[in-house]
């Protein structure tokens, strides 16, 4: 049975962290549990976002692990956690939505443009912030799935 690529055990609302690398490793490690990822895959996630930040502007990170990652993707699949007191990023860049990705093979383009288009427009940013349910979250992004 292949997963959904973004589930309700995938979304994590309201959730606080002291730093962007426990933000990111929570983030990883929803993919891990939920069989989209090896436990490896987190690391990779992390040793990405020393390379280039993964914050994208709007309050939106999308951490994802590096290229040799993809070896350690089993299905492809979305995590997204809401911080709405935000996490630090550097410089100035306070995230309060991170989307997890791991996409296999070339799906991940696909994924990722699906998500670009979510997260474009400022007002789906203001109801992932603000919605009640991980149902509102799933309407929100119905497309990816």
């Amino acid at each position: 049975m292949v997963k959904e690529v973004l589930s309700k055990e995938n979304i994590h609302l309201n959730m606080e962290f002291n730093n962007k690398e426990e933000a990111i490793r929570y983030t990883g490690e929803i993919l891990y549990k939920n069989g989209h990822v090896q436990k490896n895959y987190i690391e990779k996630m992390l040793e990405r976002e020393k390379l280039s930040s993964t914050y994208l502007g709007n309050h939106v990170a999308i951490p994802h692990g590096t290229e040799d990652a993809k070896l350690e993707i089993v299905e492809t699949g979305i995590s997204v956690v809401t911080v709405p007191n935000g996490v630090d990023f550097g410089n100035g860049n306070i995230v309060k939505i991170l989307v997890g990705i791991a996409g296999k093979g070339d799906e991940h383009l696909e994924v990722l443009s699906k998500i670009a288009i979510v997260l474009s427009e400022e007002s789906n940013i203001e109801k992932i912030l603000t919605v009640q349910t991980k149902n509102d979250i799933l309407r929100l992004f119905q497309e990816v799935n």
